[in-house]
Order: C-alpha cells, then structure tokens, then sequence
C-alpha cells in the first residue's frame, strides 16, 4: 500500500507540474499574457474558499506574505479583488472577488478546459473520465474532512 500510494503521490505531483508547464507555455489567451500564474491562483483561491486574509492566502499558496502583498497589490490595481476591514479584526484586511475578477478567472477556466480538452481527445474514454472523476471527489471529501 504505501508503495502504491507514493507512486500515486509522484505521479500526481507530475501531473501538476507538467499540466502547468503545458498550460502556461500553450495558451495563446490575452488574459494568460496580462496576468501571471500566481495571480490567477490568487482568483482560484479566493473563488473556492470565499473571503481570506493575506496570512491565510500566504498560508494556502505556501509563500511568504510580501510575496502575496505584491500580488494583491497588483490585483487591486487590476480592479481583480478588493479589499476590506475585517470586522473582527481591525488589523486584518479580508480579500474578496470583484465582478471583474470572477470575469476574468471564468475566462481563465475555459481557456485551461479548451486546452486540456484537445490533450485527451480521444486519449481518455468516457469510463476512465468517471473514474478520475470519482477518485478526485473521493480526495476532495477526504481532505475537507480533514481539515475541521
């Protein structure tokens, strides 16, 4: 089991690294060549956990927080995100999604979804899709779990 599982560890990290790679250096999008990566990780981010504090986003991008300040800064001047007083918090800020922000990660999203779609073209079957699918939903109950 644990062989099996490192295997499924490195091929998954493989898969990222590589899926990235291919993404980022085949896209021909506008948006790909007016925000980076990391910016638009920032927008995944926020649209799958809702509102954050800087420390948080930090915590979940696993970078130092002037790394992540840099990054909202330049999303704030983008009209990306905003950003506002934390109630329970005077010294925290929380980000949030602007309309633009949600326009242009949607926009970000089908680009990926078109790119990865012309990889498996008929590469993947409609039954190893519902596998995969199943697998990664299975993961993602497991790991949300585990976080509370």
């Amino acid at each position: 089991m644990k062989e099996k599982l490192q295997e499924a560890v490195e091929l998954f990290e493989e898969v990222i690294i590589f899926g990235t790679e291919h993404v980022v250096k085949n896209l021909d999008v506008p948006i790909w060549k007016e925000y980076s990566p990391e910016q638009i990780q920032v927008l995944k981010i926020l649209s799958a956990f809702g509102e954050l504090t800087s420390s948080q986003l930090a915590e979940i991008q696993g970078v130092h927080k002037s790394a992540v300040s840099t990054r909202l800064k330049k999303l704030v001047e983008k009209e990306l995100i905003e950003l506002e007083k934390d109630p329970h918090d005077q010294r925290a800020k929380r980000i949030l999604l602007t309309t633009s922000g949600i326009e242009v990660l949607k926009q970000s999203n089908e680009a990926v979804y078109e790119s990865i779609e012309n990889i498996f073209k008929d590469r993947i079957d409609e039954h190893e899709l519902e596998q995969f699918i199943e697998t990664f939903r299975k993961l993602k109950t497991i790991l949300l779990t585990k976080e509370m």
